[in-house]
Parts: C-alpha cells; structure tokens; sequence
C-alpha cells in the first residue's frame, strides 16, 4: 500500500520568483521592455509578471530564457 506523503510546499514562490526576476533585471540594467523583446513576449507580460507579484506565472521555457538574459543561473529565482 502507497501513502501519501506530507511535503511543505512554498504558496509565496511565484511572489519569490516575481521579485527576483525584477531584483535581477534591475541589476543587469535591463528595462522590462528591453527584456520582452529578447525572450519574445509582449512588454505587457514582462510588465505584469513583476508588477502582479505572483498572480500570473509564466513556463519554465519562458523562465529559462529570462536566466539567459538576465545571465542568472535560473534556481535564483527560487531563493
């Protein structure tokens, strides 16, 4: 018989990983228009992503090439 186990799961990570794309864009000196253009999203949903603080989310495809330009190893978006 299989039980399920009991795991704490974080309910803030999107929020964690809203503010860290800001932290880490605002450190590369990148605006969030310059950042959409290069991962291929509308200035709107870069725009939204750090504004709504976790109320959207967005795909790991998309998550890993914000890593890319913003030159961020992508698990400092969980921290």
């Amino acid at each position: 018989m299989v039980y399920k186990r009991e795991f704490k799961f974080d309910n803030e990570i999107r929020k964690k990983i809203s503010l860290n794309i800001k932290k880490y864009r605002e450190k590369a000196g990148i605006t969030q228009e310059q950042l959409a253009v290069d991962i291929g999203k509308s200035y709107d949903f870069t725009r939204r992503l750090e504004f709504k603080k976790g109320k959207i989310g967005c795909s790991i495809d998309t998550l890993y090439k914000i890593s890319v330009v913003l030159n961020t190893r992508i698990d400092k978006f969980f921290e």
